[in-house]
């Protein structure tokens, strides 16, 4: 006799998965093998994502830490988290081609550091320490001309050279509530401090977050497809939990939810980091129709219609 399925409702929180920035650097993968055949070298995962990462490593991209690991004549792709600038500096040195994939909204991050450290100001950077974004950002200053602060604790602690002349920027995928305690904390401190012309945690960061908002109150439970080094995918935890959610986990693929911490739920949201692909959301929907009867419901608070262009060495050679 076939077991009674329990009901379950499934929120799918809309936008969520790829952005155009992540969208971009695999095209950008895909492109170069297509132009160059393989291998094609990719300095650091092009997007903080396993499942991608193998789908490309199967293409025949080798991905690598550092430029010294790279042979001279195979092309480089830089990810789409940007580099420091001494990077692009050393593959021109030793005459390499290269595709730099970084995600046009990280290269206005540093687009305006470069303006502001032009003008004389020094640098405060929010973001979280050791992420390959934050590297590639204070990459773009000499030492010293950045300041990393994590936290509205860590305002208190930090040393300037001059508090009149100060200007801040931050990490593209932060939490947006976390990050206003940040610059208010700045702000208190170095009333002086300038901000951005328009808010640096890029648009799919904080859409993503508006529709964890939107879903946290209906749901038991909520589940982040997403990898554990994707800082934009923990945030939508940490913005779950924080919107009223009880329960949030975060997973790669179905193979990794914790059925028994979802014992007894009635409602679940369902979401994905930037660097998630549909493949691995529907693969999670998949495995809640196995044990329930599941009605979905799409919870939509913003429609994107981002695209960013791939580099036109690409676009030339592969038309």
């Amino acid at each position: 006799m076939e077991q009674i399925k329990p009901p379950l409702k499934l929120f799918l929180a809309a936008p969520r998965g790829f952005c155009a920035g992540v969208d971009r650097a695999i095209k950008i993968v895909e492109m170069a093998l297509q132009k160059w055949g393989a291998p094609v070298y990719v300095r650091h995962e092009i997007v903080h994502n396993k499942y991608v990462v193998d789908q490309l490593r199967e293409q025949g991209a080798v991905f690598v830490e550092e430029l010294d690991e790279c042979p001279d004549d195979r092309p480089v792709i830089f990810s789409a988290h940007g580099v420091p600038k001494a990077v692009p500096a050393e593959a021109q040195r030793r005459q390499m081609v290269y595709v730099d994939a970084t995600c046009p909204l990280v290269s206005k991050v540093h687009i305006e550091a470069e303006r502001h450290h032009a003008a004389g100001l020094q640098m405060v950077m929010i973001g979280h320490e050791g992420h390959p974004e934050v590297l590639g950002t204070m990459g773009q200053l000499p030492e010293g001309e950045v300041i990393l602060v994590e936290d509205a604790a860590d305002v208190a602690g930090i040393t300037v050279r001059d508090p009149e002349r100060l200007a801040f920027i931050t990490q593209t995928t932060l939490s947006v509530d976390d990050t206003a305690a940040v610059v208010a904390a700045l702000q208190a401190r170095f009333p002086a401090i300038v901000g951005p012309a328009k808010e640096d945690i890029c648009y799919a960061t904080t859409n993503r977050q508006a529709a964890v908002k939107a879903v946290a109150p209906h749901v038991d439970a909520l589940l982040v497809i997403g990898a554990e080094n994707s800082s934009n995918s923990k945030r939508l935890v940490e913005v779950g939990r924080a919107a009223g959610c009880g329960y949030a986990q975060l997973v790669m693929r179905a193979a990794e939810i914790d059925w028994r911490a979802l014992d007894g739920i009635r409602s679940i949201g369902v979401t994905a980091g930037a660097s998630a692909p549909e493949v691995l959301i529907n693969e999670v929907i998949d495995a809640f129709h196995d044990r329930y009867d599941v009605t979905v419901e799409i919870v939509e608070t913003a429609v994107e219609r981002v695209e960013f262009k791939v580099p036109r060495v690409l676009r030339e050679a592969v038309a």
